[in-house]
């Protein structure tokens, strides 16, 4: 498969690229992109959150009423789960949500991902993006130029680039990263992915 190297004008170049194979025209595995969008996902939660339970309520622990002869269910105390202001009965505990996945299960599963995204036509190649100085403009101009100015897109770098980076930090629906920080989940989040021509080059030779 080859693609067209545009301008980040959005004029073709006239230079053409060869995609990999073994990376853009996979049987894509779609169990192996679950796995590892559902491990990124986890591994991003903080598991920070807690319920009192019965014996961290403040209360007295007197026994509120008779064994027997009320007609009503026995109570001991009340910090009992049933009473309101009682403590929560199987409550969410502090817990690490983080698991493990293979290396090569996680590159099966960004190949699986690229072939995808392939295959929808949703793949650009740009010759070289590099911005002069920090403006959220440029970045507007730039998806208005490719018609994806209504679209999630992700442009992928080589390299960090600073003023790229930062104007975009303000538009929503637009992420830029390096090829090396690449995710499933950030390639399956974007309706449109943006290479830079040396990043894809990086890429297909680290992945």
């Amino acid at each position: 498969m080859e693609l067209a190297v545009l301008d980040i004008a959005g004029k073709d170049t006239g230079k053409k690229v060869e995609l990999k194979e073994s990376i853009f025209n996979i049987e894509p595995n779609e169990h192996a992109i679950y796995l590892d969008v559902k491990q990124y996902l986890a591994n991003n939660r903080q598991g920070t959150h807690k319920s009192k339970e019965r014996n961290e309520v403040a209360g007295s622990t007197r026994k509120l009423k008779r064994q027997k002869g009320t007609g009503t269910a026995r109570a001991g105390s009340i910090k009992s789960p049933v009473f309101r202001g009682g403590g929560t009965m199987f409550g969410p505990r502090p817990r690490n949500y983080r698991f493990k996945l293979n290396r090569k299960l996680k590159q099966l599963a960004r190949r699986s991902a690229l072939t995808l995204k392939a295959q929808q036509g949703s793949i650009i190649l740009l010759s070289n993006v590099e911005f002069q100085e920090v403006k959220t403009k440029k970045m507007v101009e730039l998806k208005q130029n490719l018609n994806i100015a209504d679209k999630k897109s992700l442009l992928i770098l080589s390299e960090p680039n600073k003023n790229v980076y930062l104007s975009s930090r303000n538009l929503p629906g637009s992420l830029v990263l390096t090829y090396s920080e690449l995710t499933t989940y950030d390639i399956m989040n974007a309706n449109s992915i943006l290479f830079d021509e040396s990043a894809l080059q990086k890429l297909q030779e680290n992945l």
